[in-house]
């Protein structure tokens, strides 16, 4: 179920109905109510697949409550590592099974040896590298100690299958989100009404700007050949806000509806096109991916507390195994390296922590020096971008060789430039309004807040009116396919 379709515009409506004025009284109904809207709202792209959360969900509870009984270092790690393993299996059959087959295959035709084997017609389950590496953090921290094993579990299903979150995040901690399935919940109208204004501005971020940006960035990459340089970089502009609209779009609608529900859930976009290094852009782009990765991976594996081998190792792990987390394809991989290569020098110089705060905070306007900073860590991204949203590695170099010829100096046309101009119109206007609000937890959550009332109700209906007059197709999310 889409958040941006009729069906969900229905669905939230009548779950909320039940949630609060039917099963308010008793914690564990209401839980279990949030158990069946989930299964729900997830089956209803794929009933079958509901089998494989229901499966971790039993798996991760029963693993939970066996570490709690089990002092014996050995047996912990028996049943630490069977999480792991079934987990990661259930992700690594559905999502990369096809790229390793192949990739063997091909190794094996270099040396001159050919192997026949059929690669199989694999459908990948929405949001599984979502949920999998949500209830993967369970059983972890279960297993370090730092969280008591639930034995509630209608709470612990509802966590690992609460819909708002369920299939593209963000990737929640069971130690912030499942204590909130403990406590009875009381409806606060302050937190409900900032709740509908997140939901409004993320779907505002997916159907006017991504959706729209989406049109001009498959149109220009999908036949990239036959356009001049200064065309394919308007598409990977394009695809830039594309992506950032979308996936951002994604977790505000999804910490909005949480709200309605008395849940908090963690924020995972704070700003990230305006970041003065590539540091500061993963502290802010996909939060609770890299938090993630830095808890459970990189600070395993030593962070940076070895020496300058060791830090140079542990970076390009982390931002590789990141890059495979998104897709089973060599541009992902190569996407996450580059993106490695970025960070490096500013960890080898201490200066990965240099820009901590919001970019001229306070301020109108960010000083020449945080200026060039900005925009030469957005063309950085711009163009790792490429690598992601190509087809493959032969497209990603063909399209940035294009880039570098000499038709960059060229006036860009691509079918329609007229109408993508207006949608240039709102991408800057959806920048301002961004740049005002950057030190709020989303752009507009006090943006009009000192405004008169009327002024308050023209700005949202227009921001309603845009939904509508865009918004007359539902087109999935990005991030469902990975």
């Amino acid at each position: 179920m889409l958040f941006n379709s009729i069906d969900f515009a229905v669905f939230l409506p009548i779950v909320f109905a039940l949630y609060w004025f039917v099963t308010n009284k008793r914690l564990k109904l209401q839980n279990f109510l949030l158990v069946i809207a989930s299964y729900t709202f997830y089956g209803w792209w794929d009933w079958r697949f509901l089998s494989l959360i229901i499966f971790s969900t039993l798996v991760d509870y029963s693993v939970g409550l066996a570490l709690k009984k089990q002092e014996n270092q050995t047996k912990r790690k028996i049943l630490l590592w069977t999480s792991i393993l079934v987990n990661l299996g259930f992700l690594g059959f559905f999502k990369y099974y096809n790229f390793f087959l192949d990739n063997f295959i091909t190794a094996f035709s270099f040396f001159g040896t050919e192997i026949k084997a059929n690669s199989l017609y694999i459908i990948l389950p929405v949001g599984i590298s979502f949920y999998t590496f949500q209830t993967l953090s369970y059983t972890i921290d279960v297993y370090k100690r730092k969280l008591e094993p639930t034995k509630d579990l209608i709470a612990f299903a509802a966590f690992v299958s609460f819909f708002p979150q369920l299939v593209a995040g963000p990737i929640e901690r069971a130690t912030n989100l499942l204590p909130q399935f403990y406590k009875k919940r009381k409806f606060i109208y302050s937190q409900a009404t900032d709740g509908m204004k997140q939901i409004l501005w993320g779907l505002f971020k997916k159907i006017v700007i991504a959706d729209n940006a989406a049109e001009y960035a498959n149109m220009i990459f999908n036949d990239s050949s036959d356009y001049s340089g200064s065309t394919l970089v308007l598409g990977a502009l394009f695809f830039t806000f594309q992506i950032y609209g979308d996936f951002s779009g994604y977790s505000d609608i999804a910490i909005g509806t949480s709200r309605l529900f008395g849940f908090n859930l963690k924020r995972n976009f704070a700003f990230p096109y305006f970041s003065r290094d590539i540091a500061e852009f993963w502290r802010r782009w996909h939060i609770s991916l890299s938090t993630w990765f830095r808890d459970y991976l990189y600070i395993p594996l030593g962070g940076s507390r070895g020496g300058i081998w060791m830090k140079i190792r542990n970076t390009f792990i982390i931002f590789i195994v990141s890059g495979f987390w998104h897709g089973a394809n060599w541009t992902f991989i190569v996407w996450g390296a580059l993106n490695a290569i970025y960070f490096i020098p500013l960890l080898l110089t201490n200066n990965n922590r240099n820009n901590l705060d919001i970019v001229a905070r306070g301020k109108y306007l960010p000083s020449f020096k945080e200026l060039i900073s900005m925009l030469l860590t957005f063309g950085l991204t711009v163009f790792a971008w490429i690598f992601f949203r190509a087809e493959n590695m032969e497209h990603a170099f063909s399209y940035i060789s294009q880039i570098v010829s000499l038709s960059l100096f060229e006036m860009p046309y691509f079918l329609g430039i007229r109408k993508a101009a207006m949608i240039v119109g709102f991408i800057i206007l959806f920048l301002l309004i961004e740049w005002i609000g950057r030190e709020q937890q989303y752009a507009i959550k006090t943006l009009v807040s000192k405004w008169k009332k009327p002024f308050q109700w023209v700005f949202y209906y227009l921001i309603v009116m845009l939904i509508f007059l865009y918004g007359t197709t539902s087109k999935e999310f990005i991030y469902f396919q990975f």
